[in-house]
This record gives structure tokens, C-alpha cells and sequence, in this order.
């Protein structure tokens, strides 16, 4: 009876400590949990974003790419309640219109492949939906929806009549023939010739879709409708494109970061630039650096990144766009031919450089990378590609008060020449490479100081996140504003 006695007072023992260790793990973890909502999020994104996240559900990229925005804007919706009132953010973040449709075609073996169509129709408030086409593995629709969303800022930061769009498929051109690219091409367009026209929807080319593609989807949409219009941008300059269309997003990714260069009496000249990417938009981004008195050290593809200390000058540009648009080899090829380092399986931050330029993909660069291109030296980041930085990576560029040209900013010359392709289409002209070029340097230069009118803080930092939503989404709001519930 006694040993029963004493067992049961140790088990009392034992249980009030487990209890009381327990109740301080719970204590001090929800400790812990409000500080983090405290610290992290405003109350009103955070409901906005529940509810964002409870009607796209498993849409990761459209949830950071609204996220991003709703930062900037909510406190600024809050100052001018017609937005609001009218719900002007909910609005935007749901596509007016969604295509979903099936691509089957036949490979060259004569066996039945199948795909997935998309296309977004996000907000047309300001002019016909524009945006790139996108053939990739990668592609679902969070991913064009985020495309999309960003594609409405954009395009009302350029001053056009554009409104924003998206789309693609998960369709891979690598590896495939230019005849089964063909065959899907002309499936594709098949069924997308049916929602889009030159004042409905104009695509154009982005990952996966070239000249070669462009040209295929032309012609099946020009031998269905039976018309030669401007429903596409992008064409080759004899059945008309326009020049510069195939430099615009990296040349213009290159004026932007010269812009915020200049606001701190600098420029690019004498400058070392990383550059991620070598396809359209880091093979001219590299040209125009290069123009302008930099010197581009890596180039990279998704199996690694070259490292040229000795910079990638005309010569090495013109193998590498042999390299990537006709043989459609691999960068590595250019480490072998010019004897410099190449490192697999990496991406190029790591390097000491003055500018780095994120040409290639979303959320390549994340917290560690900004932190490691901070402490390496890049003071100016012009980003070529949609959303390259992860969240973390863009408040460490913040927190440093570095120069940070988001894409949707920095990376707007592609489709703003795609505008400029509209209107010489519409008006059965072409302007010259002087003109373009021209035409595109004031628009981003036009965007640049949109950013700085509303994105100057008051110790006189340029956040150019925040001036970049605020300008985009004026127009747009304004435009939804006038035209009522629709």
C-alpha cells in the first residue's frame, strides 16, 4: 500500500511538471506568432490576401505577385477610399476572362501528343489585352494569372493603350522539329484564333515562343480568319514587325538601370554587369551594356552560368546568339570555346559585379543571393525577367537602399514596342531603327520618372516597388472607375 502511495504522488509529480511545461511551450509560441503578424504583415493586406488565397487556391506565383502590389497599395487605397468603395484591387486581381482549351497534335512519328491551351484575359479598362504567348513544362495557370496581373501594371506604365493578358502552354519546343513545332503552333492558334483579334487581344512571344513560332501562329490565324492583320506582335519585319521588337526588353531593361544610375550621378560606363539568362533578353541586354561602356561577365542557362572575366564583347555575343538561336546549344559550349570557367547546376550571383540584370526566370534570386550581391558590391539591380526576386530578396535590397528596378518597371520596353508595332501595324507604316529606338528610350524613361513621383520616400530614397504599382495602377483604377461595375 505504501509503494502505491508513493508512485502515485511521483505520477502527480511528473504530470504537473508536463503540464506546466506544456502550458510555457504554448505560452511562448503564440508569443511568438503575434510578433511575427505584428512585424510582417498589415492587418488589411493580410485579410485581402486571405481572401486572395481562398479563391486561387495552389496559386503560389499569383499569390506573391498580388501580394507584392497589395503592400503598396493597400495604404494608398486606404488614403483615397473611391478605390475602396468601388473595390478596385478585388476587381483587378480577378481575370475578366479565363481560356482553357486542349492542343492535340501529331509528332513526327505520327503519334498523338496532347497539351494544354491557355490564355488570361486579365483587364481590358485601358485597351485590348496584350501579353506574351508562353511555351514551357513549367506552365500552369497560377503562373499566367501572376503574369497577367503584372502585365495590367506594366503596360498602364507605358503610357499605351494596352490593356494586360496572358498565355501559353505547357507545351516544350525543345528538343521537337520545326515541323512538330509547327503542328502544334497551328493546333494551338486554331482554337485561340476564336477569343483574340487586333481590338480584342493581341499575344505576343515570351519563354518558348520566337520568331519561328510567331511565324507559325500568324499564318494559321491568317488562313482561318482569312485576313492580314496586326493580331500578333513580334512578326519578322517583312510582313509587318517592327525594328527593335526583338531588342526592346533587354535594351530596355538597360535604359532603365541607366536612369537610376543617373540619379546618382553614374552611369554604366566602366561598370561590371552580371547577367543571368542568354536568350533574346540577356543576349541584348548584353549589346546594349556593352554600347554603353559596361562589361557583361556571365551569361547562363537552367544547367549553369559561364563566368568571362574578360567580358562578353561583340565577337563572344555574336557566337552566343549562333549558340542559342540556331544551333540551340547549351552555354556550357561557350566556356569549352573560349576557355573560361564554367559552373554547373549555378546561378550567377555569387560573382562581384556593380549591376546584376535577372534575365531569365521568376524567383531566381533569393534572400541568400541578394544578400551575397549586396555584400559583394551590386548597388543597382534592373530586373529583365518577370519577378526574378523572391520576397526576401527585394526587402534585402530594400533594407540596403540599393537601386532596384522591378520588371514590371524595368523590363516593360518588350511590350512597349509591341504598342509601337500596334500602331504602325494600324496605320500601314514603318518607323526606322532610329525612330523605334527612340520612341522606346522616352517611354522608359517615362516609366522611370513615374517611379520616382511616387515611389520617393521621404529621406529621399527612390522605392521604385512602391512608385511602380502606384503609377501602374492609376490609370488603370481611374479608367474602372469611369466605366462602372462592368
Amino acid at each position: 500500500m505504501l509503494i502505491s502511495i508513493k508512485l502515485v504522488q511521483v505520477i502527480k509529480k511528473r504530470l504537473l511538471l508536463f503540464i506546466t511545461d506544456f502550458y510555457n511551450f504554448i505560452t511562448s509560441k503564440a508569443k511568438i506568432n503575434i510578433t511575427k503578424k505584428s512585424n510582417t504583415m498589415d492587418p488589411n493586406v493580410e485579410r485581402f490576401m486571405a481572401t486572395i488565397k481562398a479563391k486561387n487556391p495552389g496559386e503560389s506565383e499569383f499569390h506573391q505577385a498580388v501580394h507584392e502590389v497589395a503592400e503598396s497599395l493597400i495604404p494608398f487605397i486606404e488614403e483615397n477610399p473611391k478605390y475602396k468603395h468601388a473595390k478596385i484591387l478585388e476587381r483587378l486581381s480577378e481575370p475578366e476572362r479565363v481560356i482553357l482549351f486542349r492542343v492535340p497534335w501529331l509528332d513526327d512519328k505520327g503519334e498523338i501528343q496532347l497539351n494544354k491551351g491557355y490564355r488570361i484575359e486579365m483587364n481590358s479598362a485601358i485597351g485590348p489585352y496584350k501579353g506574351g504567348l508562353r511555351f514551357h513544362p513549367t506552365v500552369n495557370l497560377g503562373i499566367l494569372k501572376f503574369l497577367a496581373f503584372e502585365q495590367v501594371l506594366k503596360n498602364s506604365l507605358t503610357t499605351l493603350p494596352m490593356g494586360g493578358g496572358k498565355g501559353g502552354s505547357d507545351f516544350d519546343p525543345k528538343g521537337k522539329t520545326d515541323n512538330e513545332v509547327m503542328r502544334f503552333c497551328q493546333s494551338f492558334m486554331t482554337e485561340l484564333s476564336r477569343h483574340i483579334g487586333p481590338n480584342t487581344d493581341i499575344p505576343a512571344g515570351d519563354i518558348g515562343v520566337g520568331g519561328r513560332e510567331i511565324g507559325f501562329m500568324f499564318g494559321q490565324y491568317k488562313r482561318l480568319r482569312n485576313e492580314f492583320t496586326g493580331v500578333l506582335t513580334g512578326k519578322a519585319i517583312q510582313w509587318g514587325g517592327s525594328l527593335i521588337r526583338p531588342e526592346a526588353t533587354g535594351y530596355g531593361a538597360t535604359y532603365f538601370a541607366q536612369n537610376m544610375l543617373e540619379t546618382r550621378g553614374d552611369s554604366l560606363k566602366g561598370k561590371t554587369v552580371v547577367i543571368s539568362g542568354s536568350g533574346n533578353v540577356a543576349q541584348f541586354a548584353t549589346e546594349k551594356v556593352t554600347e554603353l561602356g559596361g562589361k557583361v561577365v556571365t551569361l547562363s542557362d537552367s544547367a549553369g552560368y559561364i563566368y568571362d572575366p574578360a567580358g562578353i564583347d561583340k565577337e563572344k555575343l555574336a557566337y552566343v546568339m549562333e549558340l542559342k538561336n540556331v544551333k540551340r546549344g547549351r552555354i556550357k559550349e561557350y566556356a569549352e570555346k573560349y576557355g573560361v570557367e564554367y559552373l554547373e547546376g549555378k546561378r550567377p550571383w555569387e560573382v562581384k559585379c556593380d549591376v546584376a540584370m535577372p534575365n531569365a526566370t521568376e524567383n531566381e534570386i533569393n534572400e541568400q543571393d541578394a544578400k551575397t550581391l549586396i555584400k559583394n558590391g551590386c548597388f543597382c539591380i534592373s530586373e529583365g525577367a518577370n519577378m526574378p526576386s523572391a520576397p526576401a530578396a527585394i526587402n534585402a535590397y530594400i533594407e540596403a537602399k540599393i537601386l532596384y528596378g522591378p520588371g514590371k518597371a524595368a523590363n516593360a520596353g518588350g511590350v512597349a514596342v509591341s504598342g509601337l508595332e500596334m500602331t504602325q501595324n494600324s496605320m500601314r507604316l514603318s518607323w526606322t531603327r532610329e525612330e523605334v529606338d527612340a520612341k522606346l528610350q522616352s517611354i522608359m524613361k517615362d516609366i522611370h520618372d513615374t517611379c520616382v513621383k511616387y515611389g520617393t520616400e521621404n529621406s529621399g530614397y527612390i522605392n521604385y516597388v512602391t512608385g511602380a504599382n502606384i503609377g501602374g495602377f492609376l490609370k488603370v483604377a481611374d479608367s474602372m472607375l469611369a466605366q462602372g461595375v462592368v
